[in-house]
């Protein structure tokens, strides 16, 4: 039964992430510098962001289906605040530097490094790669790799040209308006797969911004699923950050 409800799951996802098939006949080829360049153009270029997100979890714990909200000045902090039926549940706060977060069902807090985040997602982060990850821009600098392009399932391929010790790393870029579509990362020894799927992107004042994206991390025999839709994307509006951890909560040990 376990095994089905799995398979649904995956159905499900790669379903409610796919886009319009393009023929790869209909694709171009442009050189690996053209997509770059085209990509840079197309990134976010907006000061901060407000929204409000709906988050669905599926790891070492099954979380019920919850809502979120979203604030960030972007490179500076990231702030989210959980909540279900109305009612608040968690906060994280995150800054180049360290992690907070606190959740009220459990009384349990968190203040360190990226370890809480990494053991969350499944595969190592740090602030900019979680910055990226809610703008949709690429996890890896595309410019501090060599990469080869090939055309996949109407869409250009980056495949790094030399094999990396550590891991292999994959993105998928739309030929129209050259926004990453599909980031994938294969560790090397490991048994370890992160990918990231982004569900299209919409025009908000001037900007193409995601309206969602899913990832799917596997270690071994263990797998991590997060879904996300965003609702109610604002740009540069003023913002606050409240974040105070309640008395008495316990904190979190990570081994």
């Amino acid at each position: 039964m376990k095994k089905i409800v799995t398979i649904f799951i995956f159905a499900a996802i790669f379903t409610s992430c796919k886009t319009a098939k393009v023929s790869d006949k209909s694709v171009d080829y442009v050189p690996v510098k053209t997509i770059i360049k085209n990509n840079n153009k197309v990134q976010f270029a907006k000061s901060s962001i407000k929204a409000s997100m709906q988050v669905k979890y599926r790891g070492k714990d099954e979380l019920p289906n919850i809502n979120a909200s979203l604030r960030m000045v972007k490179d500076s902090i990231i702030w989210l605040n959980f909540s279900k039926l109305g009612f608040p549940v968690a906060k994280l706060l995150i800054t180049p530097r360290e992690v907070k977060f606190y959740e009220k069902i459990g009384n349990t807090s968190f203040e360190g490094d990226f370890k809480l985040i990494s053991s969350w997602l499944g595969t190592d982060f740090d602030f900019t790669k979680v910055q990226n990850l809610f703008l949709g821009e690429a996890l890896i600098d595309l410019e501090s790799r060599k990469f080869q392009v090939n055309i996949k399932e109407g869409r250009y391929e980056l495949v790094q040209k030399k094999r990396n010790p550590i891991f292999d790393i994959t993105y998928g870029i739309e030929p129209v308006d050259f926004k990453i579509v599909k980031e994938e990362i294969n560790y090397r020894g490991k048994n370890q797969n992160f990918t990231i799927l982004y569900k299209d992107y919409r025009k908000i004042s001037e900007s193409l911004f995601p309206k969602g994206f899913l990832i799917s991390a596997k270690t071994g025999s263990s797998s991590t699923i997060i879904d996300v839709n965003y609702k109610n994307v604002q740009f540069d509006v003023p913002l606050k950050f409240p974040f105070k951890i309640p008395d008495g909560y316990r904190n979190i040990e990570l081994e």
